[in-house]
């Protein structure tokens, strides 16, 4: 019996790649993770906007030409490094539990803008798609589960930013977009860069899916276990016009290009294809557009007084104690606010402060039903009559049958109560409980909450002393719907009047104020947020803050403000920014799962 040996074949066994360190399965999640951090940093109390377009660059990069499973969590990765320190005051008061309930779930919705992000990220124009995606998001998000959940909107993270022109153009979806778009653009643009630096250095033909044109429609990878998550080097398949070709891979992972080192192809010498310039025109486009919108947009920015002026004075009473525990100290935060208001009638009259055409409680400033209690309905009377001018009060209205209402009274010197305003989009688990019985095996302060209070129907406008006062009572400042309705019946000025002592020092009062900046760019009014313990804020129309307070402190603010009534674009068009941004990422996904199918079909055949 005689042995040969088979002489290995040196130039084959260079052409192995080398496995892939174990490291790398972690950078993609580890980006993921960064960039949702990103976002979160890029929000209020920090005026750092401009991270958010860092952020969707690395997302973009994350994402791009991923699985859809991979998509989905490394969405999910990002949303939780989003939301989790951006959420984190949901449970200053009742413990860690309900802070990670909500940000695990709101972070679902990231992972589908994941899934769909990915999914896109496959096409020509991808960078205009995936926006789209995102926005598509931030819109189901805003209306389920129990009416939505806004708080997070990329727009919001906007108010000290160079886009936020664009919120008058087409309110909070159109923003985003613009911040999303220009991220995803920058990362396009470097890639498309770095492809032809490769191309310069190295002569010889260049595929399309190198280069973004459509080619590169990535349906799995060779990476291992990692590669099912995204984690794995790239490698696998690769679909090109239609058909299923092998992916080539350098032993560094990067895509193998052919060709050889004199640029002639291995055929015959045929001289290598020039990369098609598409690609670099979308991502140039998807930087420059969102640019050139917002300086566009500047002339919508106006803070002329149209209908004159008014004075308003805003109350913030301050609370007893931070805590959940503020609410058993009630008859002392209405003392607190009437005594705030008597001082502000003694400044007055004494010349140490103007003369106010009306005044502002915050929320909850009367958690004591003034229509069933004699005595707190005659210390608030006492207060609106030293000032002498119409008052609007935040109470809490406790009929003896049916739920609880979150109420704004205006209330008048002469006439006392005339006009309310029930809170129409009441906080779930906060102001009701939904599955109470569910949610009580989980967390037994949900029993704080012992009757839940029911939403309003009807668009609060009042008019004090012939100027027009929209009311957006506290977290309804999240919602789109619930601060336009007042501009289109007729507000002049807007007012947010809320109660923030739950969350103590956190960070939410600042996030929230900078959603009230929003809107007043958006809609073109000037905004006044009472707040029982700060930080109250009156806000002129192009969203710069002329005055503030301090937190849990008393102060009243006395301001002279625009009075405005012309419509910006985004008050007049509503939801249909909003519809035609998910209308592109309905196409996007939909052109994506066409080229997938057929490329199946090809393949089998």
């Amino acid at each position: 019996m005689s042995a040969t040996i088979t002489p290995v074949d040196a130039s084959a066994a260079d052409t192995v790649p080398a496995p892939a360190p174990r490291w790398r399965r972690f950078v993609r999640p580890g980006a993921a993770l960064l960039s949702g951090l990103l976002l979160y940093l890029s929000f209020p109390p920090r005026p750092l906007w401009w991270l958010a377009l860092p952020a969707f660059a690395l997302l973009g990069w994350s994402l791009r030409g991923r699985r859809l499973r991979a998509g989905f969590g490394l969405g999910y990765l990002a949303g939780l490094g989003f939301l989790l320190p951006l959420l984190v005051w949901t449970g200053e008061e009742v413990g860690p539990g309900p802070w990670l309930a909500l940000a695990a779930v709101e972070a679902l919705f990231v992972a589908l803008a994941g899934l769909g992000i990915a999914a896109v990220s496959r096409l020509p124009w991808w960078p205009f798609f995936a926006a789209g995606v995102w926005i598509l998001s931030e819109a189901v998000r805003a209306r389920v589960p129990f009416g939505g959940f806004p708080w997070g909107k990329i727009a919001f993270g906007q108010a000290d930013g160079m886009f936020l022109p664009l919120a008058a153009v087409g309110g909070t979806p159109v923003l985003g977009f613009a911040v999303a778009l220009c991220g995803f653009g920058l990362y396009e643009a470097y890639r498309q860069i770095q492809t032809r630096r490769a191309a310069g250095a190295e002569t010889g033909t260049v595929r399309d899916e190198d280069t973004g044109t459509g080619g590169d429609t990535r349906t799995g990878t060779g990476g291992g276990a990692g590669s099912e998550v995204g984690m794995g080097a790239e490698g696998g398949t690769d679909t090109e016009a239609g058909g299923v070709v092998p992916a080539r891979t350098s032993a560094t992972g990067t895509p193998a290009r052919t060709g050889t080192a004199n640029g002639s192809e291995a055929a015959g010498g045929a001289r290598p294809r020039a990369l098609p310039r598409g690609p670099l025109v979308a991502a140039a486009l998807a930087v420059l557009v969102p640019v050139a919108g917002a300086l566009a947009a500047l002339p919508l920015v106006d803070d002329s007084a149209e209908d004159g002026t008014a004075t308003v004075a805003a109350v913030q009473g301050n609370v007893p104690r931070l805590g959940l525990d503020f609410n058993s100290q009630r008859r002392a935060v209405l003392d607190n606010h009437v005594a705030r208001t008597r001082e502000l009638a003694e400044d007055v009259k004494a010349g140490r402060a103007p003369q106010p055409d009306f005044v502002l409680w915050p929320e909850n400033s009367s958690d004591i039903d003034p229509y069933a209690n004699a005595d707190a309905a005659d210390v608030i009377d006492g207060a609106v009559r030293a000032i002498g001018v119409p008052t609007v009060i935040g109470a809490v209205i406790a009929p003896e049958t049916g739920k609880l209402r979150n109420t704004l009274i205006e209330w008048d010197p002469d006439r006392g109560p005339v006009a309310t305003y029930d809170k129409r989009h009441v906080q779930p688990f906060g102001e009701y409980i939904p599955m109470r019985s569910l949610v009580r095996v989980f967390n037994s302060n949900v029993d704080r909450v012992s009757r839940d209070f029911g939403a309003g129907t009807k668009v609060g406008v009042f008019d004090l002393a012939g100027t027009k006062v929209g009311l957006a009572t506290c977290y309804e400042a999240a919602f789109d719907w619930a601060v336009r309705d007042t501009v289109t019946h007729g507000a002049q000025l807007i007012s947010v009047p809320s109660n923030n002592a739950t969350f103590g020092r956190s960070e939410m009062t600042y996030q929230q104020l900078a959603m009230s900046r929003v809107r007043a760019v958006e809609h073109s009014r000037a905004v006044v947020v009472p707040v029982t313990s700060g930080v109250s804020a009156v806000i002129r129309p192009d969203g710069e803050i002329v005055a503030e307070t301090k937190m849990f402190t008393p102060d009243v603010l006395v301001e002279k403000v625009p009075l405005r009534s012309s419509l910006t674009p985004a008050t007049r068009m509503g939801t249909l920014p909003e519809a035609l941004l998910v209308a592109l990422a309905a196409a996007g996904l939909g052109w994506s799962a066409f080229r997938s199918v057929r490329a199946r079909r090809t393949a089998a055949e």
